[in-house]
């Protein structure tokens, strides 16, 4: 976990000079979530520039309004989608103090916020959200109130632990780190559901219906696209098809799902007497080579690594 100036960090998010920020900083876990706390204007959300070649987004980004000064959260998505659809509205959206929103952090809303705020900024890739890129546009239509179900429980959290990480040594911070992912995946979730009532997907059932054979097969190392289709009665060229209309692959997603399942066991007091290897063959990895090798990419760090993180985070916090 590193600590730097706003100001430095999103100069290298935009690559272009920033007015200076008072009080300002930047915390930067080692799985890519990034922490941003603002204090004061300019009002501008971090943003990172498109990838080379991707056209830019059409239409006017929303433009959101603070109803009253006081601290604002908000998810930056990394890794988010293109234009948005002409049905999604760009209207103006008013906020109030508490309320998390999600953006994309190649189109950033517009702020018109009052002289005295708090900006809490959490910056992260879409997949750890579990989102697909199409879910993008739909989950930040539209803010998550802190009255709602999850709201309640996640404004409060997330505000206090923008804070703690600052002061946490970096173990406990990195753990902290990963709740808080864990965390907004559910949330955003549960508010692509909300957002996607009454939106006709006749792709939806079959879709779930496949993401749940592949999490109750994930242990089969002969899990394939050609037996998923024969599963469902599809040719895998149009299975194929529905993931690539989600912004994914099939591999992809099953490699994501393992690698999730693992990290999640390499976390837990009764999997720490089992070798990392018996732990990458239980959900389907053949080879401890490429186990580790896949677990660096897509976290940072060595499996090992990542259980001696998790162990001396949960020590610390029992203590």
């Amino acid at each position: 976990m590193s600590t730097t100036s706003t100001t430095e960090a999103l100069g290298g998010l935009t690559g272009s000079p920033c007015v200076p920020l008072r009080q300002d900083t930047m915390r930067r876990m080692p799985m890519g979530l990034d922490i941003v706390i603002m204090d004061a204007a300019p009002a501008r959300l971090p943003r990172e520039r498109r990838p080379h070649g991707q056209p830019d987004p059409v239409g006017r980004p929303p433009r959101l309004i603070a109803r009253d000064s006081g601290e604002y959260l908000f998810v930056g998505v990394r890794g988010g989608s293109g234009a948005r659809s002409s049905q999604e509205c760009s209207a103006d959206v008013r906020l109030g103090p508490g309320d998390i929103c999600f953006y994309d952090v190649h189109r950033p809303s517009l702020l018109d916020f009052p002289e005295h705020f708090r900006l809490k900024v959490f910056l992260l890739p879409r997949e750890l959200l579990r989102l697909a890129r199409s879910d993008v546009p739909r989950v930040t239509n539209a803010p998550v109130a802190p009255t709602s179900r999850l709201g309640t429980l996640l404004s409060p959290f997330l505000s206090e632990l923008a804070d703690t990480t600052a002061v946490s040594p970096s173990r406990v911070g990195e753990m902290l780190a990963w709740n808080a992912v864990n965390l907004l995946a559910t949330l955003a979730t549960e508010h692509l559901a909300e957002q996607a009532q009454g939106e006709p997907d006749t792709r939806a059932p079959l879709v779930s219906d496949i993401l749940e054979f592949i999490d109750r097969q994930l242990s089969d190392a002969d899990l394939s696209p050609d037996r998923i289709a024969r599963a469902h009665h599809i040719s895998v060229r149009y299975l194929h098809k529905l993931f690539k209309d989600e912004g994914t692959t099939v591999g992809r997603l099953i490699q994501h799902r393992r690698l999730e399942e693992c990290r999640r066991a390499l976390t837990l007091r009764s999997w720490e007497n089992v070798t990392i290897a018996a732990v990458a063959h239980r959900w389907g990895f053949q080879s401890p080579t490429h186990f580790s090798r896949v677990f660096r990419a897509a976290y940072g760090m060595s499996p090992r690594e990542w259980r001696d993180t998790a162990g001396r985070g949960s020590r610390a916090v029992r203590g």
